[in-house]
């Protein structure tokens, strides 16, 4: 396996080696889950509230693609960027008519879980050797039934959006909080405090 493959899904290289700032994974994890936990308490009546709700997932998400870029080479660093700025215009999108219907926010959501979610299973396969990647298979497929759910037409949608949105930054979370013990640096490496 390349070295090139991005460290924020726990390439081969950097479980071996470990990684010096494995634990700003760990903090962004544990932020994804105060968020979903947060979204979880709160009710949100209003397709304004839903709107920001959203708009915040998706421009947090581009946030990390963009960080995940610069950390990632050749075509993994097109890849995260091709994603920071598809999540950042849905994430616009989402801010800018905060007055559209249940369904329009949605159908922007379905779409912005379908990426993640398609992007989650390719990478999860081209890590396959590594610890732990079938975690990414897991989470990349559940983050595509999520959007082929939200896509759908349910009762309740306002409701559905809430769940969906929380489900979805619990899995990034626990996502992150792995892959940061996968690439800590091991107890004998050259890297660990002494």
């Amino acid at each position: 396996m390349k070295s090139d493959v991005m460290v924020t899904q726990g390439s081969a290289d950097a479980a071996e080696t470990g990684e010096p700032l494995w634990w700003i994974l760990l903090v962004t994890g544990s932020l994804w889950i105060l968020f979903a936990l947060i979204v979880f308490r709160f009710d949100y009546t209003t397709v304004s509230a839903l709107s920001i709700l959203l708009g915040t997932v998706c421009l947090a998400a581009a946030l990390f693609e963009a960080v995940a870029a610069a950390g990632s080479h050749g075509g993994w660093r097109i890849v995260h960027i091709g994603l920071a700025i598809a999540f950042a215009i849905i994430g616009v999108v989402a801010y800018v008519h905060p007055g559209n219907t249940f369904n329009a926010l949605a159908t922007i959501f379905a779409f912005f879980l379908l990426l993640r979610g398609a992007f989650e299973i390719v990478v999860a396969i081209l890590v396959r050797g590594t610890d732990l990647w079938w975690i990414g298979l897991i989470t990349g497929t559940l983050q595509v039934l999520l959007a082929f759910w939200a896509a759908g037409n349910f009762e309740h949608k306002a409701f559905l959006l809430v769940v969906w949105v929380g489900a979805s930054a619990l899995i990034h979370g626990i996502q992150e909080i792995v892959t940061a013990f996968r690439i800590k640096p091991r107890s004998g490496s050259a890297l660990s405090p002494t």
